[in-house]
């Protein structure tokens, strides 16, 4: 199989693709909650041959054997949906209310079951074994890790994937090389000083003063530069019950997001330092809570080289682009690469509207290129440690 006969196969195969990806975006469901995906995503593997597994309670692995010896690879499709109220309109829209599958995570399900069916279709092809790796709860806490401790990684040389992007056009495949997803940390914080009548600051401590002041200084952190880009983001605020009292109790919540986990600790010790600063100058006390989360995706070179050299020859050279910048969102696919090596690469999306909007809603064609890319790179992986 060239790398273009297997976009072709996959283009073959998309009405049928379609049908099921609706199917996962009509019924989302929430991390660690995706019983009737992981049983849907179960039952289209074993329709093609491929053995599964489950390791945790909604985590899934399904297992092809080539005919031949050679190493193990893996694709990783992440599977639960967010807590959104849809507003797309479409005919096959969330039946589930108050969940939806706003980042693209059908897509990536749909498009990973596509090339292992395709991917099994020619087995007797294959040198090696391939791996499918359907992880839940990426969008909370992470079900990389979990999988990883429960045995995933056994054999596996090498773990591939990719997001819809709606940044880049449809039929494109964007790569980067190196450090791709951002390293996060999320913090809350809460200020505890001592209420009295508005007309009276004095008499009391400002909690709110100081919470307010602190997420200035806090988001003066933010830096642009593409080097040492990072991120610090304050989403939510809690104080205050009435215009007339000073409040005794303050809260927010944020996050941090540095290209490497490196830089993530420094910029979690310096975060502290400046909000004890700010509650000591009013004279409140302050209880800060860090926990440190995915921390980001880097890419390895000699796989990036092979997956964008798949690429080019699956759909040429106009629909490939190499990224130059990172993103600063997160993803924790980043645990499988770094557990062995890969390449995490985007998808054109073929829609304008921003990934976890409501209204979120990639092209259906978007399958099928990357039904076709995963599985030319995964072939092309395998081609190339053949024993």
């Amino acid at each position: 199989m060239t790398a273009a006969q297997w976009v072709a196969e996959a283009e073959d195969l998309l009405p049928e693709l379609a049908e099921l990806r609706r199917e996962f975006h009509r019924f989302p469901e929430t991390g660690n909650n995706e019983f009737k995906t992981a049983a849907g995503v179960e039952l289209r593997l074993q329709s093609c041959g491929i053995e599964t597994k489950r390791l945790t309670d909604t985590a899934i692995v399904g297992v092809l054997h080539g005919k031949y010896p050679g190493k193990t690879v893996a694709l990783r499709a992440d599977m639960d949906a967010l807590p959104v109220n849809e507003t797309t309109g479409c005919n096959f829209a969330s039946q589930n209310q108050g969940v939806m599958h706003a980042c693209g995570h059908d897509v990536h399900m749909t498009a990973a079951l596509g090339a292992a069916e395709l991917l099994s279709r020619h087995r007797d092809e294959l040198a090696g074994t391939v791996k499918f790796f359907f992880e839940p709860d990426e969008e909370g806490n992470g079900g990389a890790q979990r999988m990883i401790t429960a045995g995933c990684m056994e054999d596996v040389s090498a773990v591939f994937g990719a997001h819809v992007s709606p940044t880049i056009p449809l039929g494109t495949v964007g790569f980067k090389y190196g450090r791709f997803y951002a390293a996060s940390a999320m913090f809350d914080v809460k200020i505890t000083g001592k209420s009295a009548h508005g007309a009276e600051p004095e008499n009391g401590l400002d909690a709110l003063a100081t919470a307010a002041e602190a997420v200035c200084h806090v988001r003066e952190l933010n830096n642009p530069d593409r080097k040492n880009r990072l991120v610090v983001s304050v989403g939510a605020f809690q104080s205050g019950t009435a215009r007339n009292i000073i409040a005794a109790e303050a809260e927010f919540h944020g996050m941090i997001r540095t290209l490497g986990p490196e830089l993530r600790q420094e910029i979690c010790d310096r975060l502290t330092a400046i909000i004890q600063a700010t509650a000591a100058k009013y004279g409140t006390t302050v209880d800060i809570r860090i926990r440190m989360s995915y921390a980001g995706v880097t890419n390895t070179d000699p796989e990036t080289a092979l997956a964008e050299a798949a690429a080019r020859a699956a759909l040429g050279d106009d629909h490939v682009i190499v990224l130059e910048e990172p993103t600063m969102t997160t993803e924790d696919v980043g645990c499988f690469i770094a557990a062995s090596s890969g390449c995490f690469y985007h998808i054109g999306a073929g829609c304008t509207l921003p990934l976890h909007n409501s209204g979120f809603l990639p092209d259906e064609r978007a399958i099928s290129t990357a039904a076709g890319v995963h599985a030319a790179v995964l072939s092309a992986y395998l081609e190339a440690h053949r024993d």
